[in-house]
C-alpha cells in the first residue's frame, strides 16, 4: 500500500498542472507580483541594526522578497539603541500592523513593548538575537542561530587550525548575542581568548584598536570579528601591525567571500541572514492565513555554517547579488 501511495504522490507531484502552476508562481514572484490571493496584510520589521550594516541589508532583502510573494505590505525600520528600537516597535503597534518581526539584541529594553504587541493581538516573530527570551516574551517562534552554539563552532574551528591565542572583537556594547558568541568560542577553544571591545560606529577606531592590540601582543595568532564589515578593518589592522594572525569573522558578504578566496580571511560563520528575513515574513503569513507555527517551541536555526576558501567560489555570485 505504501509503495502504491508513493507512486500516486509522485505522479501527482509531476503532473503538468502542478508543475505549471509552480512555475507560474515562481515567475510571478520574480516579476514582483504576489503568488497568493490572501489579504494584503501589513508586517513591520524592527531591528537593532546600525547604519550601513550589510548584514541587515541581506535580512531586509529576504524579507522584502517574501513580502512580494505573500502579498504583504512590508515596513522596515531600525535603531541600534535599545530604547529607540522599542519606540519604533511602539510606532508599529500604533499603526495596528498585522504582524511584527523584531530582533532582541537588548532584550531588557524590548520586553515591555513586545508584551504590548502580543496583548494587542499582533503575532510576533523574533529574528537573529534573543532566542533565549523569545518564548518568554510571547513570540510565536525565533529564527536565527543559537549564538552560544555558533561561538562553540568557532572555538572548535580554531582548534582544528592549530591556533593558540585569539582575540574576539565585540563591536556593540550591551549586545547579549555578541557576548554569547565570544563566551561560546572561549568555552571550546583549547587556547586562550581575550575580548576586545570597540566602537562599531567608528570604523577607524575599530581598526586602530585592533592594530594596537596586535602590535602589543605578537603571540595573538587569530582574530575573530563578529560582523562582516569589521573583518576588513581587522585585515587592515593586521597589515599595519605586521601581525601574522589569521583573521576570521562571523557573517558573510561579497567582501568576505573575496577575502576567503584570496585567503586574507581564514573562515566565516554564516547564519544565512537572507533566510532569517524571508522565513520571518513567510511564517507570519502562514500564521495569519493558516495558523501555522514552526519550531515546536524551539528556535528555527539558520546556522551556524563554517565557510572557508573551498566554499567561497560557489557562494561568490550569491554574495554579489546580496542574498548571502
Amino acid at each position: 500500500m505504501g509503495a502504491v501511495l508513493a507512486v500516486v504522490l509522485a505522479a501527482a507531484g509531476c503532473s503538468s498542472t502542478g508543475g505549471k502552476r509552480a512555475e507560474e508562481r515562481a515567475a510571478e514572484a520574480a516579476e514582483g507580483r504576489a503568488a497568493v490571493n490572501t489579504p494584503r496584510w501589513t508586517f513591520a520589521m524592527v531591528t537593532h541594526s546600525g547604519d550601513g550594516d550589510t548584514f541587515w541589508d541581506i535580512v531586509q532583502k529576504g524579507a522584502e522578497q517574501a513580502a512580494v510573494k505573500d502579498n504583504i505590505n512590508f515596513l522596515y525600520s531600525h535603531n541600534d539603541e535599545g530604547n529607540q528600537q522599542a519606540q519604533l516597535v511602539q510606532t508599529a503597534i500604533d499603526k495596528k500592523v498585522d504582524g511584527l518581526i523584531v530582533s532582541l539584541a537588548k532584550p531588557d529594553a524590548m520586553k515591555a513593548v513586545v508584551a504590548k504587541a502580543v496583548k494587542a493581538g499582533i503575532p510576533v516573530v523574533t529574528v537573529n538575537s534573543g532566542s533565549a527570551e523569545s518564548k518568554e516574551f510571547g513570540a510565536l517562534t525565533h529564527i536565527g542561530q543559537d549564538e552560544s552554539i555558533a561561538g562553540e563552532a568557532v572555538g572548535d574551528e580554531l582548534n582544528e587550525r592549530g591556533r593558540k591565542k585569539a582575540l574576539c572583537v565585540l563591536h556593540e556594547q550591551g549586545n547579549v548575542g555578541h557576548e554569547q558568541r565570544c563566551a561560546g568560542a572561549k568555552k571550546t577553544f583549547d587556547g586562550t581568548m581575550q575580548n576586545l571591545y570597540v566602537d562599531g560606529t567608528n570604523m577607524p577606531d575599530v581598526t586602530a584598536s585592533i592594530e594596537a592590540k596586535l602590535q602589543s601582543d605578537k603571540s595573538i595568532d587569530a582574530v575573530v570579528t563578529l560582523g562582516a564589515p569589521f573583518a576588513d578593518a581587522a585585515v587592515q589592522a593586521k597589515q599595519t601591525a605586521g601581525s601574522k594572525a589569521e583573521i576570521n569573522t562571523f557573517d558573510l558578504n561579497a567582501k568576505v567571500a573575496t577575502g576567503l578566496q584570496t585567503e586574507k580571511l581564514g573562515f566565516a560563520v554564516d547564519q544565512q541572514p537572507y533566510l532569517q528575513g524571508y522565513q520571518a515574513v513567510d511564517l507570519l503569513w502562514l500564521y495569519r492565513s493558516n495558523l501555522n507555527v514552526l519550531g515546536g517551541g524551539q528556535p528555527v536555526l539558520t546556522g551556524p555554517q563554517i565557510i572557508t576558501a573551498a566554499d567561497a567560489d560557489a557562494l561568490a555570485d550569491y554574495t554579489k547579488r546580496g542574498t548571502r
